[in-house]
Protein backbone atom coordinates (compact mmCIF):
# COMPACT_ATOMS: atom_id res chain seq x y z
CA UNK A 1 0.00 0.00 0.00
CA UNK A 2 1.78 3.18 -1.14
CA UNK A 3 1.22 5.38 1.93
CA UNK A 4 3.84 8.12 2.20
CA UNK A 5 6.69 7.03 4.45
CA UNK A 6 6.50 10.04 6.74
CA UNK A 7 3.64 10.53 9.27
CA UNK A 8 1.71 7.47 8.17
CA UNK A 9 -0.72 7.70 11.09
CA UNK A 10 -1.50 11.34 10.21
CA UNK A 11 -2.22 10.34 6.62
CA UNK A 12 -4.59 7.59 7.73
CA UNK A 13 -6.32 9.89 10.24
CA UNK A 14 -6.82 12.58 7.59
CA UNK A 15 -8.24 9.99 5.22
CA UNK A 16 -10.70 8.75 7.88
CA UNK A 17 -11.61 12.34 8.76
CA UNK A 18 -12.44 13.27 5.19
CA UNK A 19 -14.34 10.03 4.74
CA UNK A 20 -16.33 10.69 7.91
CA UNK A 21 -17.43 14.10 6.68
CA UNK A 22 -18.81 12.32 3.56
CA UNK A 23 -17.95 15.20 1.31
CA UNK A 24 -16.17 12.99 -1.21
CA UNK A 25 -16.54 9.42 -2.37
CA UNK A 26 -14.13 6.66 -1.36
CA UNK A 27 -12.97 6.38 -4.98
CA UNK A 28 -11.98 10.06 -5.08
CA UNK A 29 -10.16 9.81 -1.78
CA UNK A 30 -8.26 6.73 -2.99
CA UNK A 31 -7.05 8.62 -6.06
CA UNK A 32 -5.87 11.53 -3.91
CA UNK A 33 -4.03 9.39 -1.36
CA UNK A 34 -2.68 6.91 -3.92
CA UNK A 35 -4.13 3.78 -2.30
CA UNK A 36 -6.42 1.02 -3.49
CA UNK A 37 -10.10 0.71 -2.59
CA UNK A 38 -9.28 -2.56 -0.79
CA UNK A 39 -6.81 -0.77 1.49
CA UNK A 40 -9.24 2.09 2.07
CA UNK A 41 -12.07 -0.18 3.22
CA UNK A 42 -9.63 -2.14 5.43
CA UNK A 43 -8.73 1.01 7.41
CA UNK A 44 -12.38 2.15 7.52
CA UNK A 45 -13.32 -1.23 8.98
CA UNK A 46 -10.54 -1.08 11.57
CA UNK A 47 -11.56 2.46 12.56
CA UNK A 48 -15.18 1.40 13.03
CA UNK A 49 -14.12 -1.56 15.21
CA UNK A 50 -11.31 -0.05 17.34
CA UNK A 51 -11.42 3.69 16.82
CA UNK A 52 -8.21 5.64 16.22
CA UNK A 53 -6.14 2.79 17.73
CA UNK A 54 -7.24 0.62 14.82
CA UNK A 55 -5.17 2.77 12.45
CA UNK A 56 -1.89 1.54 13.96
CA UNK A 57 0.06 -1.27 12.29
CA UNK A 58 -0.55 -4.64 13.89
CA UNK A 59 2.16 -7.14 14.76
CA UNK A 60 2.93 -9.61 11.97
CA UNK A 61 3.69 -12.33 14.48
CA UNK A 62 1.39 -15.33 13.89
CA UNK A 63 -1.26 -16.04 16.52
CA UNK A 64 -0.48 -19.75 16.42
CA UNK A 65 2.86 -21.42 15.64
CA UNK A 66 2.47 -25.15 15.04
CA UNK A 67 6.24 -25.65 14.88
CA UNK A 68 7.01 -23.76 18.10
CA UNK A 69 9.20 -25.77 20.46
CA UNK A 70 7.45 -26.28 23.80
CA UNK A 71 9.06 -26.06 27.26
CA UNK A 72 9.22 -29.84 27.59
CA UNK A 73 11.19 -30.24 24.36
CA UNK A 74 13.52 -27.39 25.36
CA UNK A 75 14.28 -29.22 28.62
CA UNK A 76 15.10 -32.41 26.71
CA UNK A 77 17.40 -30.48 24.32
CA UNK A 78 19.21 -28.85 27.24
CA UNK A 79 19.59 -32.20 29.01
CA UNK A 80 21.28 -33.79 26.01
CA UNK A 81 23.47 -30.73 25.54
CA UNK A 82 24.60 -30.74 29.17
CA UNK A 83 25.45 -34.43 28.91
CA UNK A 84 27.41 -33.80 25.67
CA UNK A 85 28.69 -30.18 25.64
CA UNK A 86 30.40 -30.52 22.25
CA UNK A 87 27.32 -31.81 20.38
CA UNK A 88 25.48 -29.62 17.91
CA UNK A 89 21.91 -29.57 16.62
CA UNK A 90 22.32 -32.49 14.25
CA UNK A 91 23.55 -34.95 16.88
CA UNK A 92 21.09 -33.74 19.51
CA UNK A 93 18.10 -34.02 17.14
CA UNK A 94 19.16 -37.55 16.17
CA UNK A 95 19.51 -38.57 19.86
CA UNK A 96 16.04 -37.23 20.74
CA UNK A 97 14.59 -39.08 17.79
CA UNK A 98 16.01 -42.36 19.08
CA UNK A 99 14.54 -41.85 22.56
CA UNK A 100 10.87 -41.99 21.52
CA UNK A 101 8.55 -41.59 18.55
CA UNK A 102 7.38 -38.05 19.32
CA UNK A 103 8.11 -35.37 16.65
CA UNK A 104 11.55 -33.81 17.05
CA UNK A 105 12.61 -30.31 15.88
CA UNK A 106 14.97 -30.14 12.94
CA UNK A 107 18.70 -29.56 13.67
CA UNK A 108 18.61 -25.86 12.76
CA UNK A 109 15.78 -25.28 15.27
CA UNK A 110 17.76 -27.12 17.95
CA UNK A 111 20.76 -24.87 17.20
CA UNK A 112 18.59 -21.76 17.59
CA UNK A 113 17.37 -23.00 20.98
CA UNK A 114 20.95 -23.52 22.13
CA UNK A 115 21.96 -20.07 20.92
CA UNK A 116 18.97 -18.42 22.60
CA UNK A 117 19.86 -20.06 25.92
CA UNK A 118 23.54 -19.12 25.57
CA UNK A 119 24.65 -22.75 25.30
CA UNK A 120 26.34 -22.23 21.93
CA UNK A 121 27.50 -19.44 19.68
CA UNK A 122 26.93 -18.97 15.99
CA UNK A 123 29.89 -20.23 14.01
CA UNK A 124 31.96 -17.40 12.63
CA UNK A 125 32.27 -17.59 8.89
CA UNK A 126 35.82 -17.80 7.69
CA UNK A 127 36.81 -15.01 5.35
CA UNK A 128 37.62 -16.39 1.93
CA UNK A 129 40.56 -14.84 0.12
CA UNK A 130 39.80 -13.12 -3.14
CA UNK A 131 40.81 -14.49 -6.50
CA UNK A 132 41.68 -12.61 -9.69
CA UNK A 133 39.63 -14.91 -11.89
CA UNK A 134 40.66 -16.14 -15.31
CA UNK A 135 44.28 -15.25 -16.22
CA UNK A 136 44.38 -12.54 -18.87
CA UNK A 137 48.05 -12.07 -19.85
CA UNK A 138 48.87 -13.02 -23.45
CA UNK A 139 52.61 -13.03 -24.13
CA UNK A 140 53.84 -11.07 -27.14
CA UNK A 141 57.50 -11.94 -26.70
CA UNK A 142 59.91 -14.05 -24.73
CA UNK A 143 59.85 -13.52 -20.94
CA UNK A 144 56.47 -11.76 -21.01
CA UNK A 145 55.03 -14.74 -19.14
CA UNK A 146 56.67 -17.73 -17.53
CA UNK A 147 54.61 -20.72 -16.39
CA UNK A 148 55.53 -22.88 -13.41
CA UNK A 149 54.13 -25.94 -11.71
CA UNK A 150 55.02 -29.05 -9.77
CA UNK A 151 54.44 -32.16 -11.81
CA UNK A 152 52.85 -34.89 -9.72
CA UNK A 153 55.31 -36.56 -7.37
CA UNK A 154 56.46 -40.13 -7.96
CA UNK A 155 58.45 -42.67 -5.95
CA UNK A 156 62.02 -43.43 -7.04
CA UNK A 157 63.56 -46.84 -6.65
CA UNK A 158 65.26 -45.86 -3.37
CA UNK A 159 61.81 -45.32 -1.82
CA UNK A 160 62.00 -41.50 -1.72
CA UNK A 161 59.59 -39.26 -3.60
CA UNK A 162 60.64 -36.86 -6.33
CA UNK A 163 58.73 -33.59 -6.85
CA UNK A 164 59.66 -32.21 -10.30
CA UNK A 165 59.38 -28.39 -10.47
CA UNK A 166 59.18 -27.13 -14.05
CA UNK A 167 59.38 -23.57 -15.41
CA UNK A 168 58.79 -22.63 -19.04
CA UNK A 169 58.50 -19.52 -21.20
CA UNK A 170 55.01 -19.51 -22.68
CA UNK A 171 55.84 -17.52 -25.83
CA UNK A 172 58.71 -19.74 -27.00
CA UNK A 173 57.75 -22.94 -25.11
CA UNK A 174 61.37 -22.97 -23.90
CA UNK A 175 61.75 -25.20 -20.85
CA UNK A 176 63.83 -22.99 -18.56
CA UNK A 177 64.30 -25.60 -15.87
CA UNK A 178 63.20 -28.96 -14.56
CA UNK A 179 64.41 -29.61 -11.04
CA UNK A 180 63.72 -32.68 -8.96
CA UNK A 181 63.06 -31.72 -5.33
CA UNK A 182 62.32 -33.74 -2.21
CA UNK A 183 59.26 -31.58 -1.37
CA UNK A 184 57.30 -28.49 -2.40
CA UNK A 185 58.62 -26.42 0.50
CA UNK A 186 59.48 -22.76 -0.02
CA UNK A 187 63.25 -22.67 0.43
CA UNK A 188 64.13 -25.21 -2.27
CA UNK A 189 61.65 -23.60 -4.67
CA UNK A 190 63.07 -20.10 -4.14
CA UNK A 191 66.65 -21.29 -4.62
CA UNK A 192 65.67 -22.86 -7.94
CA UNK A 193 63.94 -19.68 -9.15
CA UNK A 194 66.89 -17.58 -8.04
CA UNK A 195 69.20 -19.73 -10.18
CA UNK A 196 66.87 -19.27 -13.17
CA UNK A 197 66.68 -15.49 -12.62
CA UNK A 198 70.47 -15.23 -12.52
CA UNK A 199 70.79 -17.28 -15.71
CA UNK A 200 67.91 -15.93 -17.80
CA UNK A 201 66.93 -12.61 -16.16
CA UNK A 202 63.54 -11.60 -14.81
CA UNK A 203 60.19 -12.22 -16.55
CA UNK A 204 57.31 -9.75 -16.49
CA UNK A 205 54.92 -12.30 -14.95
CA UNK A 206 54.75 -15.90 -13.73
CA UNK A 207 51.57 -17.98 -13.99
CA UNK A 208 50.96 -20.77 -11.46
CA UNK A 209 48.12 -22.66 -9.82
CA UNK A 210 46.86 -21.92 -6.31
CA UNK A 211 48.93 -24.55 -4.53
CA UNK A 212 51.81 -24.13 -2.13
CA UNK A 213 54.32 -22.51 -2.30
CA UNK A 214 52.92 -20.31 -5.09
CA UNK A 215 49.84 -19.08 -3.21
CA UNK A 216 48.24 -19.21 0.24
CA UNK A 217 44.86 -18.61 1.87
CA UNK A 218 46.09 -15.35 3.40
CA UNK A 219 45.57 -11.75 2.32
CA UNK A 220 45.33 -11.54 -1.49
CA UNK A 221 46.52 -15.18 -1.63
CA UNK A 222 50.07 -13.92 -1.19
CA UNK A 223 52.76 -16.42 -0.25
CA UNK A 224 56.39 -15.90 0.71
CA UNK A 225 57.33 -16.77 -2.87
CA UNK A 226 54.86 -14.36 -4.54
CA UNK A 227 55.87 -11.57 -2.12
CA UNK A 228 59.47 -12.06 -3.26
CA UNK A 229 58.38 -11.98 -6.91
CA UNK A 230 56.47 -8.74 -6.40
CA UNK A 231 59.51 -7.12 -4.79
CA UNK A 232 61.49 -8.14 -7.89
CA UNK A 233 58.89 -6.50 -10.14
CA UNK A 234 57.35 -9.80 -11.29
CA UNK A 235 53.58 -10.08 -11.48
CA UNK A 236 52.24 -13.34 -9.93
CA UNK A 237 49.28 -14.57 -11.99
CA UNK A 238 47.05 -17.35 -10.66
CA UNK A 239 44.84 -19.70 -12.61
CA UNK A 240 41.28 -20.18 -11.37
CA UNK A 241 40.70 -22.88 -8.79
CA UNK A 242 40.52 -26.41 -10.22
CA UNK A 243 41.23 -25.12 -13.74
CA UNK A 244 44.47 -26.74 -14.97
CA UNK A 245 43.37 -26.06 -18.57
CA UNK A 246 44.22 -22.39 -17.99
CA UNK A 247 47.85 -23.46 -17.91
CA UNK A 248 47.28 -25.96 -20.70
CA UNK A 249 50.60 -25.57 -22.52
CA UNK A 250 52.46 -26.35 -19.32
CA UNK A 251 50.25 -29.35 -18.59
CA UNK A 252 50.87 -30.67 -22.10
CA UNK A 253 54.62 -30.41 -21.54
CA UNK A 254 54.18 -32.37 -18.31
CA UNK A 255 52.57 -35.19 -20.24
CA UNK A 256 55.64 -35.44 -22.46
CA UNK A 257 57.93 -35.18 -19.43
CA UNK A 258 56.10 -38.00 -17.68
CA UNK A 259 56.32 -40.31 -20.69
CA UNK A 260 59.97 -39.66 -21.52
CA UNK A 261 61.69 -38.88 -18.19
CA UNK A 262 59.85 -40.63 -15.35
CA UNK A 263 59.11 -44.09 -16.73
CA UNK A 264 60.80 -46.01 -15.35
CA UNK A 265 61.89 -43.90 -12.34
CA UNK A 266 65.61 -43.75 -11.56
CA UNK A 267 67.37 -45.20 -8.52
CA UNK A 268 67.81 -41.87 -6.68
CA UNK A 269 67.35 -38.12 -7.06
CA UNK A 270 70.82 -37.55 -8.54
CA UNK A 271 70.26 -40.02 -11.37
CA UNK A 272 66.70 -38.75 -11.85
CA UNK A 273 68.03 -35.20 -12.26
CA UNK A 274 70.39 -36.37 -14.99
CA UNK A 275 67.37 -37.78 -16.81
CA UNK A 276 65.54 -34.46 -16.43
CA UNK A 277 68.55 -32.54 -17.78
CA UNK A 278 68.80 -34.83 -20.82
CA UNK A 279 65.05 -34.48 -21.46
CA UNK A 280 65.28 -30.69 -21.22
CA UNK A 281 68.18 -30.58 -23.69
CA UNK A 282 66.28 -32.65 -26.27
CA UNK A 283 62.98 -30.78 -25.64
CA UNK A 284 64.57 -27.36 -26.22
CA UNK A 285 67.07 -27.98 -29.01
CA UNK A 286 66.11 -31.14 -30.94
CA UNK A 287 62.39 -31.82 -30.61
CA UNK A 288 60.35 -29.78 -33.16
CA UNK A 289 57.33 -28.10 -31.58
CA UNK A 290 54.07 -28.10 -33.54
CA UNK A 291 52.83 -24.86 -31.92
CA UNK A 292 56.00 -23.16 -33.23
CA UNK A 293 55.63 -24.36 -36.81
CA UNK A 294 57.95 -27.33 -36.13
CA UNK A 295 60.71 -25.03 -34.90
CA UNK A 296 62.56 -25.73 -31.67
CA UNK A 297 61.90 -23.67 -28.51
CA UNK A 298 65.58 -22.69 -28.33
CA UNK A 299 65.28 -20.96 -31.71
CA UNK A 300 62.53 -18.69 -30.36
CA UNK A 301 63.84 -17.90 -26.89
CA UNK A 302 66.05 -14.97 -25.87
CA UNK A 303 67.11 -14.16 -22.28
CA UNK A 304 65.44 -11.25 -20.50
CA UNK A 305 66.90 -7.75 -20.55
CA UNK A 306 66.02 -7.35 -16.89
CA UNK A 307 68.90 -8.74 -14.81
CA UNK A 308 68.49 -10.22 -11.36
CA UNK A 309 69.29 -7.39 -8.89
CA UNK A 310 71.88 -7.74 -6.13
CA UNK A 311 69.49 -6.12 -3.62
CA UNK A 312 65.71 -5.84 -3.49
CA UNK A 313 64.43 -2.29 -4.10
CA UNK A 314 62.33 -0.73 -1.30
CA UNK A 315 58.69 0.21 -2.01
CA UNK A 316 57.95 3.75 -3.15
CA UNK A 317 54.51 5.19 -2.39
CA UNK A 318 53.07 8.57 -3.45
CA UNK A 319 53.18 11.42 -0.93
CA UNK A 320 49.43 11.31 -0.27
CA UNK A 321 49.60 7.66 0.88
CA UNK A 322 49.59 6.62 4.53
CA UNK A 323 52.51 4.20 4.96
CA UNK A 324 52.31 1.55 7.69
CA UNK A 325 54.78 -1.09 8.86
CA UNK A 326 53.59 -4.66 9.36
CA UNK A 327 55.05 -5.81 12.69
CA UNK A 328 56.13 -9.29 13.69
CA UNK A 329 52.67 -10.10 15.06
CA UNK A 330 51.23 -9.79 11.55
CA UNK A 331 49.39 -6.50 12.03
CA UNK A 332 49.72 -2.75 11.61
CA UNK A 333 48.85 0.18 13.85
CA UNK A 334 46.00 2.45 12.79
CA UNK A 335 44.91 5.27 15.09
CA UNK A 336 45.90 3.32 18.22
CA UNK A 337 44.10 0.19 16.91
CA UNK A 338 45.66 -3.10 15.81
CA UNK A 339 44.64 -4.23 12.30
CA UNK A 340 45.36 -7.77 11.17
CA UNK A 341 47.34 -8.17 7.94
CA UNK A 342 48.93 -11.63 8.15
CA UNK A 343 52.33 -13.11 8.86
CA UNK A 344 53.24 -13.30 5.15
CA UNK A 345 53.84 -9.53 5.04
CA UNK A 346 55.52 -9.04 8.41
CA UNK A 347 58.47 -6.67 8.13
CA UNK A 348 57.03 -5.00 5.01
CA UNK A 349 55.63 -1.51 4.44
CA UNK A 350 52.13 -1.08 2.99
CA UNK A 351 50.67 2.02 1.38
CA UNK A 352 47.07 3.08 2.07
CA UNK A 353 45.19 5.45 -0.23
CA UNK A 354 41.99 7.16 0.96
CA UNK A 355 39.05 6.64 -1.41
CA UNK A 356 36.08 7.53 0.82
CA UNK A 357 35.25 8.51 4.38
CA UNK A 358 36.96 5.86 6.50
CA UNK A 359 37.74 3.62 3.49
CA UNK A 360 41.18 2.97 2.05
CA UNK A 361 42.83 0.95 -0.70
CA UNK A 362 45.81 -1.09 0.50
CA UNK A 363 48.85 -1.46 -1.76
CA UNK A 364 51.99 -3.59 -1.55
CA UNK A 365 54.54 -2.01 -3.85
CA UNK A 366 52.38 -1.30 -6.94
CA UNK A 367 49.83 -4.02 -6.25
CA UNK A 368 46.35 -3.50 -4.88
CA UNK A 369 45.88 -6.25 -2.28
CA UNK A 370 42.98 -5.15 -0.07
CA UNK A 371 40.38 -2.65 1.06
CA UNK A 372 40.50 -1.27 4.60
CA UNK A 373 37.34 -0.12 6.38
CA UNK A 374 38.01 1.88 9.55
CA UNK A 375 34.53 1.13 10.93
CA UNK A 376 35.06 -2.62 10.70
CA UNK A 377 38.77 -2.30 11.57
CA UNK A 378 39.45 -5.00 8.98
CA UNK A 379 41.27 -5.37 5.68
CA UNK A 380 39.21 -7.29 3.15
CA UNK A 381 41.29 -9.35 0.76
CA UNK A 382 41.70 -8.61 -2.92
CA UNK A 383 43.63 -11.11 -5.00
CA UNK A 384 46.65 -9.80 -6.83
CA UNK A 385 44.76 -9.64 -10.11
CA UNK A 386 46.87 -7.04 -11.83
CA UNK A 387 49.50 -4.44 -11.27
CA UNK A 388 47.80 -1.15 -10.53
CA UNK A 389 49.70 2.09 -10.44
CA UNK A 390 48.42 4.22 -7.53
CA UNK A 391 46.46 7.27 -8.65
Amino acid sequence: MPWKEYRVMDQRARFIGEWGRSRRSVTELCEEYGISRTAAYKWIRRYEEDGIAGLRDLSRRPVNSPTKIGPGMVERIVAVRMAHPSWGGRKIAWTLEQQDSRPVPDPSSVDRVLQRLGLSRARRRRQRPGHPGRPMITPEGANDLWTADFKGQFRMRDGYYCYPLTVADLFSRFLLGCQGLHSTEHDGTQRFFERLFRQYGLPAAIRTDNGSPFASVGLARLSRLSVWWIKLGIHPELTELASPQQNGCHERMHRTLKAEATRPPQANLSLQQRTFNRFRQIYNTERPHEALGLKTPASRYRPSRRPYPSTLPPPEYPAHFEVRYVSGNGGLRWRSQWVRVGSILHGEYLGLEAVDDGKWLVYFYGYLIGRFDERKNRIESIACARHREPR
